[in-house]
């Protein structure tokens, strides 16, 4: 397109911004309304999805409308060229701010997480947060671009299941997993950009990028002021925070994260804080009658370490005229001595628990107390915890993402004798995750190494010395790991096999 162009006889062509794999930018002048805008031309060759991401960028964006989010005008096709009318901003890139002070990080910063929460509350999720993505004005305004990775907050389908999409170096851990993700993801990458901005280096760096992954889902990054003594405590911990790998761990809200950037003074953001609310899932507190009346109560007792959600859902099954909860858990030792002191009907048990978990304490349940049926309530959707729960004696898996009326009818279908897989693990069933074939694909040998190798272990004669095998046997078991897993080197190796759920996150962080 040359200078001079004028297109939908309306805008015309001033100069060349810039030039990237899908599309080219322009200067033009809205010759109707009279100012400056920018022209993003989708290029003629680029693929049908390509196409689809630059029309969701138009869609999703032109849905915001926040001084710290560039503003999309219009969306039109001439000639077969479809392109963006969007708002035009002098300034220059985020990445020019790297490395900066302190104070800069938290203005800029605060900027940008007031336009993510904007951007959260209306449903949206960026999943590219990014230098390049940020523009900074003369003024010192923050202006968030590229909304062509974005997704509303309930989408269900849109990447295929298991898919890494973003920018590798700023992706979040669950991103880097192919898991199902919300804002936070978000919060993650906002903290690596300022982690960037305030040491001039990333968190997580290498060329190879399943090393890349890898090193987000099985490591912690070393903290900002470890590497720069000058950052001050409250920014290294705020950023510290963001970048937890855990997102419960995390700020819960960007304007969260805004509130921890405050303590310099300079950002003159009013924040309400209203806004940084956690509202309680109110799925598991609503009544509902019972589906049937035993002639006896059912016994239950409820394992859980999140004390909230263990009272609500021990509240919930008391408040039901067949069911009885006679003890509340914290631990597996607790959930343990409870079965073996007044043995349920009903174990609820959570696999993630402080000291011995649930895992480790059901099959010594199950042994001394077969008559208990135990069912398995946990956020945990890995294929290898699911196996696990099932191979130890348990009499069912729920999700803790189900309705309070799933759980209810579980404890009672549990009680009966029957065998309960919830929304989202029967699927797996069902196609085939669980099958004998996928969980036996690797041999425990191909595992070991390739757990070694998640767990930092990386060189032949350190995975040799942590598993007792001969360098030549590693060597032997990661080449057939790799040939069964098609993969291209060591470290994808071990990305694949976790993100499939043969070794998890949990057993690395043991073998540390």
């Amino acid at each position: 397109m040359k200078v001079g162009h004028k297109l939908l006889n309306r805008y015309m062509i001033e100069r060349l911004i810039g030039e990237g794999a899908t599309a080219t930018v322009y200067q033009a002048r809205d010759l109707r309304l009279g100012r400056t805008v920018a022209i993003k031309v989708l290029l003629p060759y680029v693929q049908a999805t390509a196409r689809a991401r630059f029309l969701r960028e138009a869609r999703s964006a032109a849905a915001l409308n926040h001084p710290n989010i560039m503003a999309i005008y219009d969306e039109a096709e001439e000639d077969e060229r479809h392109f963006l009318v969007v708002e035009y901003v002098d300034g220059q890139p985020l990445a020019n701010f790297i490395p900066s002070p302190p104070e800069t990080v938290a203005e800029l910063g605060s900027q940008l997480c007031s336009a993510l929460d904007y951007a959260h509350r209306m449903n949206i999720i960026h999943r590219d947060i990014k230098p390049a993505n940020v523009y900074v004005t003369r003024e010192g305004l923050i202006k968030l671009m590229d909304f062509g990775l974005a997704m509303e907050r309930d989408a269900k389908h849109i990447t295929a299941h298991g898919s890494i999409i973003g920018t590798p170096a700023y992706l979040s851990p669950e991103q880097a997993r192919g898991k199902k993700l919300d804002h936070r993801t978000d919060i993650y990458s906002l903290g690596v950009v300022l982690y960037e901005m305030c040491t001039g280096r990333l968190p997580f760096d290498s060329n190879d990028i399943s090393a890349l992954l890898l090193q987000k889902v099985s490591q912690d990054p070393i903290p900002p002021q470890e590497l720069l003594s000058s950052v001050p405590d409250w920014l290294n911990e705020a950023i510290v925070k963001a970048i937890q790998r855990d997102p419960e761990q995390r700020f819960q809200t960007a304007m969260e994260f805004a509130v921890a950037l405050g303590h310099t003074g300079s950002t003159g953001l009013t924040l309400d804080t209203h806004q940084a609310a956690i509202l309680p899932d109110s799925r598991l507190t609503e009544e509902a009658a019972p589906s049937f009346s035993p002639e006896r109560p059912i016994t239950v007792i409820v394992a859980d370490d999140h004390a909230i959600l263990r009272t609500s859902i021990a509240f919930l099954l008391d408040d039901q005229p067949d069911i009885t909860v006679i003890a509340e858990a914290g631990t597996g030792d607790e959930a343990l001595t409870y079965c073996l002191e007044n043995p349920p009907d009903v174990l609820l048990l959570d696999l993630n628990m402080p000291g011995r978990t649930g895992l480790d304490v059901l099959p010594e349940i199950r042994h001394v107390h077969p008559q208990t049926r135990v069912l398995v309530l946990t956020g945990r959707t890995e294929d290898a915890f699911i196996i696990r729960a099932l191979q130890a004696g348990a009499h069912g898996y729920l999700l803790k993402t189900s309705s309070q009326e799933e759980l209810l009818e579980s404890v009672r279908k549990v009680a009966q004798g029957n065998m309960i897989l919830g929304t989202g693990v029967a699927e797996r069933v069902v196609t085939g995750l669980l099958s004998p074939r996928r969980a036996e694909q690797l041999t425990e040998e191909e595992r070991q190494v390739l757990l070694c190798i998640v767990s930092g272990h990386e060189t032949n004669d350190a995975i040799a010395a942590q598993t007792g095998y001969t360098e030549q046997q590693v060597v032997d078991y990661l080449k057939s790991a790799i040939d069964k897993l098609n993969a291209n080197s060591r470290h994808q190796a071990a990305l694949m096999a976790l993100r499939a759920g043969w070794i998890t996150v949990d057993e690395a962080h043991q073998r540390n």
